[in-house]
């Protein structure tokens, strides 16, 4: 068991040393602990919870003008909450998260900080009191250090906004580290926090922890309350996601199932959805018993070969020690039109924010398409000028679909998929109307990427992404994790099998 000095010894030089110092790896493996062990550590009095929120604030300095991932600091307050936090410890006092430093998402209210989603007109508005999954973490005695780098709008796969400009790839700084979650994903691959608090709707948790070899989990529909999450400057009332959720992000897979732990249960506001939803534990305790459908590829998306060879090659592997591998299922809901219906509605719900000129725009290209039209596109545009009534039918749609998939994750305990076509691209900060994606040099429309997250979210079903491997270039590659509905402990329990039978996160080789 690692002494105090130990502990200290190690994050004070990861503090103090840039990349490519002598020793580098050793010196950093305290900043790359798993938030579980820290908060062992904190009980066993190896080491303080100032102590920790010092080294993560040193190297948050050190470090983050490459990355710019912690772009709200609310430094002052975290070491005064840690001082609290050692007095209650010092007491004998535990706590799920006791002592632990960690960051939020940009998106999320933390009272007196800056809420803006990237626009500038929100730079100067800060919220009175804390979303309620925020209130959640501090009750269990997490130390907030500040909060993450988000697109505008949250509605990109790349970080970027007016307020605070772009965030970095800790893998490689000319890519992006995923949206909308990108601060929060660049923040746990360059071992600034152990933890975070993030969003998903359109792969907002998987796309970053994909590019930036993390793990995220997107829990069930309405496990998480999304109270304070919403857009700036509006009341904070209890909702229900249609398809939106709240959840963790963290280098190990232990760490998603401690913090859902304390996220999950009913807004205390709102005695409706939410008190009856239990989490069942995990279907097996061993990973040779899991049913696996491996899903490599699909039919309106292409995917690199990079990331179907690794989904491949860890179903080999999981072959190998006994698991049961399904390639297909006769009884699969049609993958393409579950994507599409999932585009329509997410882009139904975009449509809220539409300009009267946009909405005329949306209008003319989508009486252009040819009834025939079956691309995203399509499926995007027809959701942009989506009636009430036109939403009602396709939500119908929806619902025969989720039954579909749910009646699938009876015989089988996970689906296995891409998060995402490709490992993390270059920086495009162009047009959304002319951006491309190279997928294995064709080219793709950009927001085509968005395939992979289909099932999940449309059906409300827990998703959770774990490193599985490396591109050729180097880059991370993550496999998404989807079990039945209210299955989160599955997904979790089985990406935590993954990561101990074959290993999981590892350092960007700068800060390794």
């Amino acid at each position: 068991m690692p002494t105090r000095r130990g502990v200290l010894a190690a994050f004070g030089a990861a503090a103090a040393f840039g990349p490519g110092a002598q020793g580098q790896e050793a010196r950093h493996s305290s900043a790359y602990r798993t938030a579980t062990d820290l908060v062992q550590a904190l009980a066993d009095r190896q080491v303080s919870s100032r102590e920790l929120v010092d080294a993560a604030i040193a190297r948050i300095g050190a470090l983050d003008t490459r990355y710019n991932a912690v772009v709200v600091r609310d430094f002052q307050r975290a070491r005064g909450a840690a001082d609290v936090a050692d007095a209650a410890l010092a007491r004998g006092e535990r706590k799920p998260l006791l002592g632990l430093p960690m960051t939020i998402k940009e998106q999320f209210n933390v009272a007196g900080l800056p809420t803006t989603w990237g626009y500038k007109r929100f730079a100067n508005w800060k919220p009175e009191a804390d979303a309620v999954a925020v209130q959640r973490l501090k009750q269990a005695g997490a130390v907030i250090l500040g909060k993450t780098n988000v697109p505008t709008g949250l509605t990109d796969w790349q970080s970027y906004n007016d307020v605070y400009g772009t965030t970095n790839n800790p893998w490689d700084t000319t890519r992006t580290p995923g949206g909308s979650s990108g601060g929060a994903a660049a923040a746990l691959a360059a071992g600034f926090v152990p933890l975070e608090l993030e969003s998903d709707i359109g792969g907002s948790l998987r796309a970053p922890a994909h590019f930036c070899g993390v793990f995220a989990h997107k829990p069930s529909l309405d496990v998480v309350p999304q109270r304070g999450g919403g857009y700036p400057a509006t009341p904070a009332r209890p909702v229900r996601g249609d398809m939106s959720v709240a959840g963790p992000m963290a280098r190990h897979a232990a760490d998603l199932g401690l913090a859902l732990s304390v996220l999950a249960g009913p807004d205390p506001e709102w005695d409706g959805i939410g008190y009856s939803l239990t989490l069942p534990p995990p279907r097996h305790d061993r990973l040779a018993d899991y049913r696996v459908l491996v899903l490599d590829t699909h039919p309106l998306c292409p995917t690199a070969h990079s990331v179907a060879g690794a989904l491949n090659t860890l179903a080999d592997r999981l072959d190998k020690i006994g698991c049961t591998i399904l390639r297909n299922q006769p009884d699969m809901p049609d993958l393409a039109l579950s994507t599409r219906t999932y585009d329509e509605l997410l882009h139904a719900f975009f449509s809220a924010d539409l300009t009267a000129s946009q909405r005329v725009l949306a209008r003319e290209a989508a009486d252009s398409l040819s009834p025939e039209n079956r691309t995203l596109r399509a499926a995007r545009l027809h959701g942009l000028v989506m009636t009430h009534t036109a939403w009602i039918e396709t939500s119908r749609v929806r619902e025969r679909l989720r039954a579909g998939w749910q009646g699938l994750l009876g015989k089988v305990d996970v689906v296995l998929c891409p998060p995402m076509p490709t490992p993390a691209f270059p920086h495009d900060h162009s047009s959304w109307l002319t951006r491309t994606l190279d997928v294995d040099g064709r080219g793709i429309s950009y927001e085509d990427q968005i395939a992979w997250a289909a099932i999940a979210t449309m059906c409300g079903l827990p998703a959770t992404v774990a490193p599985i491997g490396r591109s050729e270039s180097g880059l991370p590659i993550g496999a998404q994790i989807i079990g039945g509905y209210l299955q989160d402990l599955t997904t979790i329990a089985f990406a935590g099998m993954i990561e101990q039978e074959f290993g999981g996160f590892s350092p960007p080789p700068d800060l390794a």
